[in-house]
């Protein structure tokens, strides 16, 4: 399955049906708590200040979706990384529908990420990654993310994962 292949809505998303799938997705993982669940409340006022959700559909299911969240200084102390926040961009919760597992999803959401954020100007991304979640840790490496810190934050332990976006021009 190819990310292209299907229907992606990126404007006017509608919070409570990203919501309802985020949850869906949730109730079947092993680990639920890997995944970033941020309030109504919190989504709407990340919406209002230039994060942007990406629900990719087949036919009317959601099939997996992602999220960018443009970095702040108070993140970036958090994370421990000395960093002009202006030039980062932090890739927030990215989620498969657990019927499309295993097409190589998550992979080409973080390529998709990569060219739009490249073509932004970004210079660096981050992620953070429960460090058992080795499915998403193999993402982030295959796609040049480093390992340069773990912490404890409200909502457990992290893996903060760096990559050094390159324009190709």
């Amino acid at each position: 399955m190819k990310l292209e292949e299907l229907t992606c809505i990126s404007e006017n998303i509608d919070i409570d049906k990203y919501i309802d799938f985020r949850e869906q997705v949730k109730k079947n993982m092993e680990y639920p708590d890997w995944l970033g669940d941020f309030s109504k409340k919190d989504l709407i006022k990340m919406l209002e200040n230039e994060t942007k959700i990406w629900i990719y559909y087949l036919n009317d299911e959601p099939v997996c979706s992602i999220m960018l969240i443009p970095a702040d200084e108070k993140a970036l102390l958090k994370f421990e990384l000395d960093l002009n926040f202006k030039e980062v961009i932090d890739y927030g919760p990215m989620f498969v529908n657990y019927k499309f597992i295993g097409n190589d999803l998550q992979f080409q959401m973080l390529k998709t990420l990569d060219e739009y954020c490249i073509n932004l100007g970004y210079k660096y991304v981050i992620s953070t990654v429960h460090p058992d979640n080795i499915y998403s840790i193999n993402n982030l490496v295959k796609d040049n993310f480093e390992l340069v810190n773990t912490k404890e934050f409200k909502r457990g332990i992290r893996n903060i994962y760096l990559k050094k976006l390159i324009n190709k021009d």
